[in-house]
């Protein structure tokens, strides 16, 4: 029970600092970059603390052959996601985002993982629902192309992250070290194409709560996984964010469409439920 209401505090946490940052960028207040940059300070420094503190920060070169591309694909989709958080409504990101799960899906079956014929049925009620809003939906849904290659690419990069921690990496050093790549990227881009400097930005309140959000959802979701099986986790944090994402679309953003949407969310819930039986 705890870890379960540690994930959707952590569900919460996030949804509060993607809205900060989609309502900012909104106004011009800072840019994509900064965004990015405050996003990650807080959850990498933890990370790098926790691996410090519990001597567990140990990286293998060996790893480089698949780090080095995950690099390369986090940057990827650290980009279209925070375009996606900030050009998307919350709604169409929070269903659009849950094509990861099937795709991974897929990927364990190429991998001849066995799977069982209840996943296969959750697989579809997932893909359908989302399948159906793209249809309606597609010449009005923004950032489109940004949603679809942060699902697909998604699935590629946590592969990878799986491969890496299983064989070579500890997931401290793994996770940090893609985490400061990220910083590195947001902070150059920030002061070279829009003349900020990310950090000067924690002196105003509505930056300085995203940061302390975007923390406290890594925190949370961290420690979650101590107290409940990892299918639990996944499936509650996956679907209180849909959830989160579309009241928030329609309750602070205005969004349309808001009953067809909790629609599509019951759908994907079910087909969540059945991916982890």
């Amino acid at each position: 029970m705890f870890g379960t209401l540690l994930a959707v505090f952590g569900s919460a946490c996030e949804e509060t600092a993607n809205s900060i940052g989609k309502y900012e960028i909104q106004k011009r207040t800072a840019s994509i970059y900064t965004f990015g940059f405050l996003a990650l300070l807080f959850g990498t420094t933890f990370l790098l603390v926790e691996g410090f503190v519990r001597h567990n920060l140990f990286f293998s070169l060996a790893s480089l052959p698949t780090f080095l591309p995950r690099v390369a694909l986090e940057i990827l989709q650290a980009y279209v996601t925070v375009r996606a958080i900030t050009i998307s409504d919350r709604g169409d990101f929070g269903l659009v985002k849950t094509l990861t799960i099937p795709l991974l899906l897929l990927i364990d079956i190429a991998l001849s993982y066995t799977v069982a014929p209840l996943q296969i049925v959750g697989m579809a009620l997932i893909v359908s629902p989302i399948a159906f809003l793209l249809y309606v939906e597609r010449r009005q849904i923004k950032g489109l192309r940004y949603l679809l290659i942060g699902a697909v690419n998604a699935a590629i990069t946590i592969s990878l992250y799986k491969y890496d921690i299983s064989h070579f990496n500890s997931v401290e050093a793994e996770q940090s070290l893609i985490g400061i790549a990220l910083m590195v990227y947001f902070f150059i881009f920030a002061y070279i194409k829009a003349g900020e400097n990310p950090l000067r930005f924690l002196r105003k309140r509505a930056f300085a709560a995203q940061a302390t959000a975007s923390g406290l959802a890594n925190v949370a979701v961290s420690f979650a996984y101590f107290f409940a099986p990892a299918s639990i986790i996944l499936a509650t944090l996956r679907s209180s964010a849909v959830l989160l994402a579309i009241l928030t679309g329609r309750l602070y953003f205005r969004e349309r469409h808001f009953l067809i949407r909790i629609t599509l969310f019951v759908f994907v819930l079910v087909g969540l439920i059945l991916l982890i039986l």
